[in-house]
């Protein structure tokens, strides 16, 4: 152990990050990650070339109707109403008199926008004090497109540091509150904009998703989000985290909203036709194996009975399963952990000391990866997308769980499903992951609550390229949910 400490310490100088002092905490996090990191030792370097992700174009879906609802709202009161709920810690900055263009088809909605993007006039923290907080001078691109809908942006939303983490327990505005289960995490890296939807705030809020991060908080707090494809929507002005693995992506109260905030972020003049009257001719691939065990109950229960609902809508449902999913999470490790570190590099040198600790050892630990494994986790990632890909020559769209479990309680370092036990981190991030490594569109929709009252979800991806089928199956099931009758839809 001595000779290991040893090592780390000297290779880190020789890289020109002079602290010694980090190596246990380098040691820790590196045990935590043992099992990925035995797993891709292990496993071999497919034959095939390393994985480039393509940027997306989403082709409007013609379906059987616009599905737009009604969103006009009072952008001033969304302002109260978050103000109100101060003790949630959702927001980071709040606009004192929002404006938005005149007309357009989200005229006066109130939208949250996550604190990792450029909102000209407001700063931009990405959730840390390593940040500059400089305000903008200029709008992303995809803001810039909502404010030409005529929405009405009203505050930045709070986010796990750098979006570098599922808890949204932030060193600097404290941590984001679950308003559905306020004993449970809220899901992250968006856990800001879920939960702002979640309490009534708003019903839009833009997130970002490397590992799951729209997805999972949208399941923590029972809400809608989407993953698009990849780079369906622009990064322009957006803080990366891993380049080949970020979406931006539309989070909202259901999947009405869902699909009109993203026409609004796709520049389109108006929601394209994408519904439709029922899932006749439809085939959904019920993912297995991995995507199946473990499962806490309430989740397989709610997964049993959504294929049971797709299948009287007129789908056809059947059992696939992928081989060598086991190893997404060993490939996403090794793709997420050299990005970040490379983008943070310099930043980290200079302020490492104004990271917080989780996020802090997360990107040092990028330090000792040797170069090679991250072609070989893109070679990996490549065979696994190929196999990911051929489940649609048979199937219309994947269905499975957005998560294993409920949203975990606060505070815990590992998570128990189904008598097995997973770091927080890896437990959380599972199911979601895989198609952020294949780029495919995924919408996670709320399908019911556990026996503690806490939302369970499910998840619906559709071929890269294919948002708009995606939206149009989360839709017929939403509408089957008992969820929606429970709880109700806000």
């Amino acid at each position: 152990m001595t000779d290991l400490r040893e090592a780390l310490a000297a290779y880190a100088g020789w890289q020109g990050y002079r602290h010694a002092e980090r190596v246990d905490a380098w040691l820790a996090r590196l045990e935590v990650n043992r099992p990925e990191l035995e797993a891709f030792r292990a496993a071999p370097t497919p034959d095939i070339a390393p994985y480039v992700p393509r940027p997306t174009a989403v082709v409007p879906a013609q379906g059987e109707g616009t599905g737009s609802p009604s969103l006009a709202a009072d952008a001033a009161a969304a302002i109260a109403r978050a103000r109100a709920a101060s003790d949630l810690h959702a927001f980071t900055w709040l606009a004192d008199s929002p404006s938005h263009a005149p007309g357009g088809f989200l005229a006066g909605v109130p939208v949250a926008i996550k604190d990792l993007m450029l909102v000209k006039g407001a700063p931009l923290t990405a959730g840390s004090r390593a940040s500059d907080d400089a305000l903008a001078t200029r709008d992303a691109e995809v803001v810039a497109r909502i404010r030409a809908s005529g929405a009405a942006i009203v505050g930045l939303t709070s986010l796990h540091e750098y979006a570098y983490g599922i808890t949204s327990d932030n060193p600097r505005f404290g941590r984001v509150v679950n308003p559905a289960a306020r004993d449970r995490i809220p899901g992250g890296s968006s856990g800001g904009s879920a939960a702002a939807i979640a309490a009534g705030i708003v019903r839009l809020a833009v997130g970002t998703d490397t590992a799951g991060s729209i997805r999972i908080p949208a399941a923590c707090c029972g809400i809608v989000g989407l993953k698009p494809s990849y780079d369906a929507l622009p990064r322009d002005g957006v803080i990366d985290l891993a380049f080949s693995l970020d979406h931006v992506g539309p989070m909202a109260a259901g999947v009405d909203d869902c699909a009109a905030f993203f026409a609004a972020m796709l520049g389109l003049g108006a929601p394209p036709r994408w519904t439709r009257r029922d899932l006749a001719g439809v085939t959904i691939a019920r993912l297995g194996g991995y995507f199946a065990q473990p499962l806490d109950e309430d989740v397989r229960r709610a997964v049993d009975e959504a294929c049971a609902a797709a299948a009287k809508d007129g789908a056809r449902v059947a059992e696939r399963s992928v081989d060598g999913m086991e190893l997404a999470p060993a490939i996403q490790f090794n793709t997420i952990t050299p990005e970040a570190t490379a983008y943070h590099a310099e930043r980290l040198a200079q302020r490492g000391e104004q990271y917080g600790e989780d996020v802090r050892v997360r990107i040092e630990i990028g330090l000792f990866l040797p170069g090679q494994w991250y072609v070989k986790a893109q070679r990996m990632r490549a065979a696994l997308a190929a196999r990911v890909d051929a489940l649609f020559n048979e199937a219309s769209v994947l269905l499975c769980p957005t998560l294993r479990t409920p949203a975990p309680p606060i505070g815990g370092a590992r998570v128990d499903i189904g008598g097995r036990d997973y770091p927080l981190h890896t437990g959380v991030t599972n199911l979601t992951l895989p198609f952020n490594l294949c780029g495919l569109p995924a919408v996670s929709v709320p399908w019911s609550r556990s026996r503690d009252g806490v939302p369970v979800s499910i998840q619906v991806v559709a071929p890269r390229g294919e948002d708009w089928r995606a939206l149009a199956v989360a839709q017929r099931l939403e509408r089957a949910a008992p969820w929606r009758g429970a709880a109700g839809k806000r």
